[in-house]
């Protein structure tokens, strides 16, 4: 309350060494010669008022006062300065306290002075009830005498009422000036005021308050300024501060409801603006921070709001918290977040004063209170423009823990969700500067101050269109949006509800408590990616920006406040170098097992999420965006992803539109998901009771997937009525087991079995395509035991599913069909060709890599071949010895039907590539370097090499390549089938004469060489002179190598072209011993007789 009287024993009384005349003051204090007396007629006036008002206003004191009082130009170099002051003062005094001016209060406030007809007349209350009140004047007349009382009452903080009692000893305390009248001049009396306001918003700002002002003082000095908010002219000490900078910057600004304010805080920072304006307008806004009702056109514009939203009914609350603008900012904003509605005015008044705390930090006593040794330490020089705030916002988001104190991290926390930028993002200016050229080139479609601006932003973070500058300002931004849900306003608008039903917010006072960082957000995302056989999940409306959120977090880990809280240490310890965009996380994913527990659950949860909707992952999806356009945008258009889309990527990973970074992407993500079968969604929907049911406590996807294929393959050889694993499970077991065989990498066993072996033998052999695993395979002596071992037994299961073998299928897919039987075929592509006889190699090396022949022959192997079996291990080839042993066998024609039909198959095509027989490879490399180099070196192999180690069998020095030699001579004899370079010579004779001969069992050539040895029977001479070369080379073979038993014998005799011949003398042979057997036995009676008679 503003107040006229001041006791008449503290006015200066005249004395020795006193300027004021004693009868002018006197008489001042008597009403009738008020009426006559002119402060123009006073000798002390007359040169100011000469030199500095209008003659006009001489006649009117009131004129001359506002004149006089409101001039810097005012003499303070004589003692007429001091009698000039006195009288102005006594002045001003009798004025506020005239009856007079009561009744013409009266008069031209009849409608106001309802509020003040209990105001006692005669000691200055009424006028000062009417100053309180102006605020609902609507009389033009009324208006204009308060206003003209207003700044004669607050010209001096004397003249307002009970300021001084309750101001007296804090003035004295700090320093501020005199109370007594002469001592100061008229000017200096707003000093006293501003060196209070000075140390009420210093108070705040430190911790060790040495001198606190007393409440009843604070509430005094905000209410003066409360008062003072409508006309800065009533502000004396910024009045006068001010003055030029009003007339440079504010000149056509009308004064009165707070607009030169207004004008003047826009302009604080502009270089123009003298220091000392800039000091007191900061002042002011510090003030207006403490309490909202210092700006006039703030209460003004809000009050129906306030009241509307109940802003100010907090009776749990102080009320110097309640009238803080941070508070009323939460509360209206918060309304205006629930979709309520807000006046536009008051809006704008928020707005303004929203951009005002962005700008200037100094404004948040909690930041200069708890920020102050960061600012000195890393922020000093930045104080304009909002720089400082980014400073401290970088540090706050830096890479260490103890970046800035606790403290400093909640008030900067508690500033940005008071300013909330996140709605507009012009309150930053800093950002809106930065950001500027970018807003209008990839942001120009979204109306300007659109919440989704920062969005579309954020969608360009690390794209050709960003700046560096711009890109820090918005991830310091983001980083403190991200850890309450309410900065983002359309996040807010479209979940709120969600929230409340979900995550149990409604039991959260929005503005007087804060959320944990991150909590709200954390439960939506899980409630984001429910089934419906899951519970409760989130509208369509809220998931989509649920997606929108994790979109933009999964740029910087730093924006997931749960996962940079939860492996901060993880992030110093293993993912310090990683600092490029994305690599964090990479990092954290490739360190899952190393890392603790907390941090393993969060990014295993996060990784979890991706494997769902990969799309979350902003960056790959613009790396793959070419392969996406052409190959997966069926999948990429749907709302629900449900992993397709990364399963898609995987099938196209090798298309000429994959990019290097898009492929690096992928494949990480693949090595991922080896790490927990819960990282592929679509096999962990497909497969989790199955995994629950028969791979307990396994948790590594590539366990999961060899405890899943392992049951499959036992159920289907034990053939099983019904599978004990699902067929939706079996179908994407199938899947994943397809995408493993790509790249080596994604099963770590055989990796880090055969990772030195690949260091040195296919270092510069790239991953994927399964090109590494192929190197390996080729390079398979030089390999060391373990990786030999883990090859065999992936070739095994290869050999097994062909359809894993990822080079074969990807090579051979156009022509997957009845590769083997057609592989000499014109129409065959050379590529496939060449990798099927690649498979072929590998096979022939160990019945265990022939599943079928295994099968057909399961009883003929430990029959025949038993001490092979013996030497044999689990996990290393044999070398083609139980093939060749069986070969053996075929040829003395001692197999199983269904055994001979495959190694049949297996001679027939061994015999046109020397390769597909281990054992002749082995044992007779140096020889066929030696006799058939060009034989070997021809690209089609067709027989040249057996033909070529046949004809030249007595140049051959090696006797185990002489054996196997002879070996294929052997086998030939026993079937035309398995010479290819014979039957095809003969073709046309057997059809001739050999066709109602039953094939196998060396039928057909017996019928072939009886018809040489047959003078009446003509054969081609291709035939003939094949057949003769055989003859030669079998007869040469049973020199060189004579039978090595009974059976070995019989086979040769019944093998030989003189067969017959052989039969027969075997015969008469017979015979013979059997008469000479008769003969010999009835001698051997008849002396066994003539001993008995005797």
């Amino acid at each position: 309350m503003l107040c006229g009287l001041i006791y008449l024993n503290i006015i200066r009384q005249p004395g020795p060494g006193n300027n004021v005349p004693v009868a002018p003051a006197a008489a001042m204090t008597q009403p009738r010669r008020a009426t006559g007396w002119k402060l123009a007629e006073e000798q002390a006036c007359r040169d100011d008022l000469t030199r500095l008002c209008p003659k006009h206003t001489w006649s009117n004191n009131l004129a001359v006062l506002e004149c006089l009082q409101d001039r810097k130009e005012v003499r303070r170099d004589s003692g007429d300065s001091d009698t000039m002051s006195g009288l102005l003062w006594n002045y001003k005094l009798n004025l506020t306290t005239d009856p007079k001016f009561e009744s013409v209060a009266v008069e031209v406030c009849k409608s106001t002075i309802t509020e003040c007809e209990e105001e006692e007349r005669g000691k200055g209350y009424l006028v000062s009830c009417l100053v309180d009140h102006r605020g609902n004047i609507s009389e033009y007349q009324c208006h204009q005498y308060i206003t003209k009382m207003t700044s004669i009452v607050f010209s001096d903080y004397r003249l307002i009422c009970g300021f001084m009692d309750k101001c007296r000893d804090d003035i004295n305390r700090l320093h501020c000036g005199s109370i007594n009248v002469g001592d100061k001049d008229i000017h200096s009396q707003g000093k006293v005021l501003a060196c209070l306001e000075k140390a009420l918003v210093q108070e705040a700002e430190q911790q060790d308050q040495t001198h606190p002002i007393r409440e009843e003082c604070k509430r005094s000095i905000m209410r003066v300024a409360e008062l003072s908010s409508d006309d800065f002219h009533l502000d004396r000490y910024l009045y006068f501060s001010c003055r030029d900078d009003r007339e440079r910057f504010c000149e056509n600004t009308q004064a009165g409801e707070g607009k030169v304010y207004k004008c003047l805080f826009n302009h604080k920072f502009e270089e123009a603006m003298s220091e000392k304006c800039r000091d007191a307008l900061t002042t002011r806004q510090k003030l207006i921070a403490q309490d909202y009702k210092v700006s006039y056109s703030l209460a003004k514009a809000c009050k129906a709001d306030l009241r509307k939203y109940r802003c100010n009914l907090d009776t749990n609350m102080p009320r110097a918290r309640e009238a803080r603008l941070s508070y009323l900012l939460l509360c209206l904003e918060s309304a205006v977040h629930r979709g309520r509605t807000v006046s536009g005015d008051c809006q704008g008044e928020m707005l303004e004063y929203r951009r005002m705390l962005m700008e200037d930090f100094s404004l948040s006593p909690e930041i200069v209170l708890h920020c102050r040794g960061d600012i000195e330490t890393h922020c000093s020089g930045l104080h304009r423009k909002g720089r400082t705030l980014h400073c401290l916002m970088r540090v706050g988001r830096g890479e260490k823990a103890s970046a800035v104190d606790g403290l400093c991290q909640s008030a900067l926390q508690a500033l940005i969700q008071s300013a909330d930028p996140g709605s507009d993002y012009r309150i930053d200016r800093a950002l809106n500067e930065a950001c500027e050229s970018v807003i209008q080139t990839a942001c120009k479609h979204i109306r300007s101050g659109d919440p989704m601006i920062l969005s579309c932003l954020m969608e360009h973070l690390y794209t050709e269109k960003m700046v560096e500058d711009c890109e820090h300002r918005l991830l310091e931004l983001q980083y403190f949006i991200s850890r309450d849900w309410k900065l983002d306003p359309v996040l807010y608008k479209k979940c709120q509800g969600d929230a409340a039903r979900l995550c149990h917010t409604h039991g959260w006072n929005e503005t007087s408590q804060m959320m944990p960082a991150g909590a709200v957000f954390s439960c939506l995302y899980r409630h984001a990616y429910r089934t419906e056989d899951q519970g409760r999940r989130l509208s369509r409306d809220c998931k989509m920006e649920v997606q929108r959120i994790l979109h933009q977090r999964a740029l910087d880990v730093k924006l997931d406040p749960d996962l940079q809280k939860r492996c901060m240490t993880d992030l110093g310890k293993w993912c310090s170098d990683k600092t490029d965009t994305g690599q964090e996380l990479e990092c954290l994913q490739d360190h899952l097992e190393d890392l603790v527990s907390a941090c393993r659950e969060v990014v295993g949860n996060l990784t979890e999420l991706e494997s769902e909707d990969i799309q979350i992952e902003a960056l790959l999806m613009r790396a793959c965006e070419p392969v996406i356009q052409s190959h997966c945008h069926d999948v990429a258009d749907n709302q629900v992803d449900m992993g397709d889309l990364m399963e898609c990527l995987v099938q196209n990973k090798h298309q000429k539109e994959m990019n290097d970074k898009c492929t690096v992407g992928v494949t990480h993500f693949q090595l991922i998901q080896m790490k927990d079968f819960r990282f592929s969604y679509k096999f962990k929907m497909a497969c989790k009771e199955d995994v629950l049911k028969l791979c307990p406590n396994i948790k590594k996807k590539v366990d999961v997937v060899v405890c899943l294929s392992t049951t499959v393959r036992n159920d289907t050889l034990q053939d099983l009525k019904e599978q004990r694993v699902a067929l939706k499970c079996r179908k994407q077991l199938r899947v994943e087991e397809l995408e493993m065989s790509e790249d080596i990498r994604l099963e770590p066993e055989l990796y880090d079995a055969c990772k030195a072996d690949i260091g040195r033998l296919c270092s510069s052999v790239a991953f994927g395509n399964a090109q590494v695993m192929e190197c390996l395979k080729e390079a398979k002596k030089q390999l060391s035991q373990r990786c030999h071992q883990r090859v065999f037994k992936l070739q095994e299961v290869e050999m097994m599913d062909p359809e894993l073998d990822y080079q074969l299928m990807r090579v051979c897919k156009q022509m997957i069909k009845c590769l083997k039987q057609n592989k000499n075929s014109e129409l065959m592509d050379p590529k496939c060709k060449q990798m099927i006889t690649k498979r072929q190699i590998t096979q022939n090396t160990d019945f265990r890599l022939n599943p079928v022949l295994r099968k057909a022959c399961k009883a003929d192997i430990p029959k025949f071949c038993q001490p092979i079996l013996n030497k044999a291990s689990d996990d290393s080839e044999l070398e083609g010895q139980v093939i060749g042993c069986l070969k053996l066998k075929y040829a003395d024609q001692r197999l199983s039907p269904d055994c001979e039909d495959q190694i049949r198959v297996i001679l027939q095509e061994s015999a046109l590539d020397y390769r597909l027989d281990p054992q002749l490879q082995i044992h007779c490399t140096d020889e066929i370097s030696r006799l058939c180099a060009e034989e070997a070196a021809a690209q089609e192999q067709a027989g040249q090499v057996e033909e070529c180690l046949k004809f030249n069998l007595l140049k051959i020095k090696q006797d185990t390549c002489k054996k196997e030699v002879l070996n294929m001579l052997k086998e030939s004899k026993a079937d035309i089938f398995v010479d290819p370079v014979l039957h095809t010579a003969c073709a046309l004779d057997l059809k001739h004469h050999c066709a109602a001969i039953t094939p196998g069992r060396g039928r057909q050539m017996s019928c072939l060489l009886e018809s040489v040895q047959d003078k009446r029977v003509r054969l081609q001479p291709e035939c003939k002179k094949r057949l003769q070369d055989r003859i030669d080379m079998w007869s040469f073979a049973a020199k060189v190598a004579p039978a090595e038993g009974f059976s070995d014998l019989a086979v040769q005799v019944m093998t030989s072209p003189s067969k017959n011949y052989i039969l027969l003398i075997m015969a008469m042979g017979v015979m013979t011993l059997f008469l000479f057997g008769l003969l010999c036995g009835r001698i051997t009676k008849r002396v066994t007789r003539e001993l008995k008679d005797r």
